[in-house]
């Protein structure tokens, strides 16, 4: 069972700096071609993001595109297995499947403020993708994803949609060729296209301002959550919130509104793979140490020389060897309670979430829902768990475990 989270440190922020920090994590560490780009993007994104205007086009969007706000439903009968109160924030019913269109929508709309009609993404699930390809053909812009060629084989559903949709998909071909890749080779696009391009970064990782504007953009979350819950319970506040975290932008969207709130416990649960320590992981949280990727320092698996350590995971939206830097925040000064489940246990949650809920979870979010067998609850606990997307494009991996 989970031992109880240490004591979180006192009067430490968990918003981001000027500087683009969390404490000690964050930043912008990226080559001198993206810079006017990155700095184009700081110096605006907040004036533009807080408009009127904008605001007014986010909202219309994610209510009448997307189908905002989302349930917060009461699994009875897996309250009823753990003796608690368990509710499943439903972002697997948003328009494309997964919490994905909440960022897409917002940088769509910046990258349009900031007459960039060239849009790259990244993508491991393939849920980012085909989020990004969904508004550049809504906003009828180009769209060129990347995506490595490991994950576009296990993803292959999600390919076509984003196909279909129009998009441009690219396989990354280097290294373990699966979202770290993908990453890598979107930022060498940007860096030969800075003028007409916007990169969707798709998670709280990246160089400033990217993690802290795509967690505003996520924060719609855990904004309807605090809603939701008042309602049913007259409370805004449960006990626990649990979120799977890759990258980690489905957390930051559940946490955000939460994280100065010391009396709601938040679990980041991560992918162990086939063990933490059997060499095929992605457990940052226990094995990264600080180091910079992708444009900014946060906790990164790694050699004693620097080598990123290739991850792994059943799951190809949480195989990524870093995590953002507010979660590497989080989790140093002990606000956040890691968990790691490895790839066995995530297909097991899935199973059990389909059979007696009726629910077939994300490879992803699964992996939040297997964590449940590692706690232990009061009977009066309030416990969401954020069910970042739907199985669809993981049923080929189902079938085989089955």
């Amino acid at each position: 069972m989970i031992e109880p989270a240490p004591k979180q440190k006192q009067n430490v922020s968990y918003q981001v700096s000027d500087e683009g920090y969390y404490g000690n994590f964050g930043g912008a560490f990226i080559p001198e071609m993206l810079h006017h780009n990155v700095e184009t993007l700081r110096k605006n994104y907040l004036k533009i993001t807080k408009s009127v205007d904008f605001q007014r086009a986010f909202k219309s969007l994610l209510r009448d595109y997307v189908g905002r706000p989302t349930p917060l439903y009461l699994a009875e009968r897996l309250s009823k297995k753990y003796n608690t109160n368990i509710l499943l924030k439903r972002e697997d019913l948003c328009h494309t499947g997964a919490h994905k269109i909440n960022n897409t929508i917002g940088q769509i709309l910046l990258a349009k403020r900031l007459k960039k009609p060239r849009i790259i993404a990244e993508t491991g699930a393939g849920q980012h993708g085909v989020a990004t390809a969904t508004v550049c053909a809504l906003m009828g812009m180009e769209c060129i994803v990347y995506m490595g060629e490991v994950d576009m084989e296990r993803q292959a559903p999600n390919v076509a949609r984003m196909k279909m949709l129009g998009a441009k998909v690219i396989p990354a071909l280097s290294g373990s060729r699966t979202l770290k890749d993908a990453t890598n080779e979107a930022i060498r696009d940007w860096i030969s296209n800075p003028e007409d391009t916007h990169y969707i970064i798709g998670s709280v990782v990246g160089p400033h301002p990217y993690p802290d504007m795509v967690a505003r953009f996520q924060s719609v979350i855990s904004e309807e959550m605090q809603k939701q819950l008042k309602q049913k319970y007259g409370n805004p506040n449960p006990d626990y919130i649990i979120a799977c975290v890759g990258g980690g932008s489905n957390a930051a969207g559940a946490f955000y509104h939460y994280l100065d709130n010391l009396d709601v416990k938040l679990v980041a649960v991560e992918a162990a793979g086939e063990g933490i320590h059997s060499g095929k992981s992605a457990a940052t949280s226990v094995l990264g140490t600080p180091g910079v990727i992708h444009g900014s320092k946060t906790l990164l698996m790694q050699t004693a020389d620097g080598q990123i350590v290739e991850p792994h995971s059943i799951s190809a939206g949480l195989d990524y060897p870093g995590i953002g830097p507010l979660h590497a925040h989080l989790i140093r000064t002990n606000r956040a309670i890691p968990m790691s489940i490895t790839d066995e246990e995530s297909l097991i949650g899935a199973t059990l979430l389909a059979r007696i809920e009726g629910i077939i979870p994300a490879l992803e979010s699964a992996h939040a829902i297997a964590v449940l067998e590692k706690m232990s609850f009061k009977k009066s606990d309030i416990v969401v768990i954020n069910l970042s997307g739907r199985g669809d494009k993981d049923l080929q991996t189902y079938m085989k475990y089955l």
